[in-house]
This record gives structure tokens, sequence and C-alpha cells, in this order.
């Protein structure tokens, strides 16, 4: 067995332990539940060029569920805080403005992510895999995915400073935190896809996503089949 395949196989034990060590005390939370995740790891058995050379589009899931341990670390990788001093995160941001709101669906619910807690507080309860259906979001790898990654943006926040160019600097920003993202699923030995979906106003409303904010990038994360 190569060092590639031992690696996941590794990471896939561990997935399972920390699923059971970390989903046990957060099963009953109630929407407004603040929910404190593991700290994130700073240096994982899969170096950047190789998580880079293994990067690809997967769109084929198991229904194994991630543990809040990876789900954090994802979480992190994309809008995390990494120099506590001034509260910067993970992926650039134009004047560190930060307009991004990231969100993670289960299949028991919505969370949001508090960057400079990292937490999540929970912010729809129910039939998330009926939601996304009903949300005009039914493909099948989402239906059989047990982790879909929201990232809405409060234009403003960059608009201000920034006027007309600021709507691009937001959407770059949103790119370099999804790259963050499936980059880091690949070092957790896990599979990620880009979903090119633009939801109406309407749809954004089922999935919670306060009006200030829209949505502009989902990706779909979990075991490969």
């Amino acid at each position: 067995m190569n060092l590639r395949k031992t690696s996941v196989l590794v990471l896939f034990l561990l997935g399972i332990l920390a699923a059971g060590a970390y989903d046990t005390p957060f099963t009953q939370e109630s929407i407004g539940d603040t929910i404190t995740l593991p700290q994130p790891q700073a240096k994982g058995l899969l170096s950047l060029e190789e998580a880079l050379w293994q990067r690809k589009s997967v769109r084929s899931f198991s229904d194994l569920e991630l543990s809040w341990e990876q789900i954090g670390q994802l979480l992190w990788s994309a809008q995390g805080v990494n120099r506590s001093e001034n509260r910067h995160r993970t992926c650039p941001s134009a004047g560190a403005t930060y307009p991004l709101e990231l969100y993670v669906v289960k299949p028991g619910g919505i969370y949001r992510y508090l960057p400079n807690e990292h937490a999540v507080v929970k912010t729809l309860s129910g039939d998330m895999h009926q939601l996304l259906a009903e949300a005009n979001l039914g493909s099948k790898m989402m239906q059989v995915s047990q982790c879909v990654f929201l990232i809405s943006a409060v234009f403003e926040r960059t608009v201000k400073e920034y006027g007309k160019n600021g709507i691009s600097y937001v959407y770059l920003e949103a790119g370099h935190a999804a790259q963050n993202l499936l980059l880091q699923a690949e070092a957790l030995g896990l599979g990620g896809v880009p979903n090119g979906s633009v939801l109406d106003r309407q749809y954004q409303q089922m999935l919670g996503i306060p009006e200030r904010e829209k949505l502009v990038y989902i990706l779909v994360v979990g075991y490969p089949s």
C-alpha cells in the first residue's frame, strides 16, 4: 500500500473515531445554540504540494457523516482566524473587510460559522436533504452527501470601502475561500466539488440566508464513494 493510500486510510479511521468523540454532545442542539468547535490543526499528514497534485472534483459520495472536528477544520480553512493579534483570516480580503459569511448544511440543520470564536450557531432545523431539494438544489450528489457548505456575502462591507470595484473583490474572495476549503478537504482524505447553482432570493430565504446577504458559492464535501 502506497503512502497516499495509507494516509487516507488513517484519516478515514480517525474521522470515524472523531465522529464518535465529537458528535455525541451536539445531537440535541436547537436553533440559536452555539457549538464550540475543536481547535483546528496547524499541521496535517498531506503537504500542500500533495494536496494540489491530488485535488480533483468528486461528484459521488458515501453516506458517511463528517465529524465536527473535520467540519471545523474545513470551516477554519475557508474563513478561520490565523492571526490572533488582529483576527485576520486564512484567505485574503480586500482591506480586511471580510464580507463573507459561511454556513454548513448537515442532515439535521444549517449552522453559521463564527470565525472569531471558531464556533457555529444553528440557524435552521429539519430534513436538510428535503430542504435542499425544495430550494432547487436537488442534485443526486447533494441528496447523498452529508455536508454542504454555503458561502454568502454582505457586499456592503467591501463596496463601502472600494465602490463598484468592491463587487469584484467579493467574488474573488469567495474563490479564495472555496479553494482553501477544497484543498483542506483533499488533505483530510475527503472529496469536494463546487456547485454552480445560482439561487433566487426566495430559495435563499428557505435556507435561512438573511436578506442583506447574497449566496455566491456552494460546495459539496464528503467521503468519496
